[in-house]
């Protein structure tokens, strides 16, 4: 089993940032994934902050369009891209609407998905 990236801390500016905008969706369910903050519907996760990055949840048909407007795939480990995940670009973190608009299409897609129970793990196949 290869070793665990050390992860770096997000900075306090980026945290206080989704910490205001998700004080926009009271409902949303907040707790940390990987050790960074994160907002969870029904206990999926719909957006978080990993590092320095802020990253969205989209549909298979919305991740195409994001990468073209300057999204990222995702990458906890470089290489292994964390399926249906995306890194929004820093000129739309810096965007109190455009963020907005990318975190909303994050929390209707969780939404929309089959709820989690609380304490329950996927297993390997």
């Amino acid at each position: 089993m290869p070793d665990m990236p050390k992860f770096t801390k997000s900075s306090p500016q980026i945290v206080e940032r989704f910490g205001a905008v998700m004080d926009r969706y009271p409902d949303v369910e907040r707790r940390k994934m990987f050790g960074y903050p994160a907002a969870f519907v029904g206990g999926n996760m719909a957006t978080g902050l990993f590092a320095e990055n802020w990253v969205v949840r989209m549909s298979d048909a919305e991740l195409a369009t994001a990468i073209a407007e300057g999204a990222a795939p995702f990458e906890v480990m470089p290489g292994r891209p964390m399926k249906g995940f995306v890194v929004i670009p820093p000129a739309i973190v810096a965007d109190d609407e455009a963020v907005g608009a990318w975190v909303e299409k994050g929390l209707a897609l969780a939404g929309a998905m089959p709820p989690k129970e609380p304490g329950t793990r996927r297993k390997k196949a």
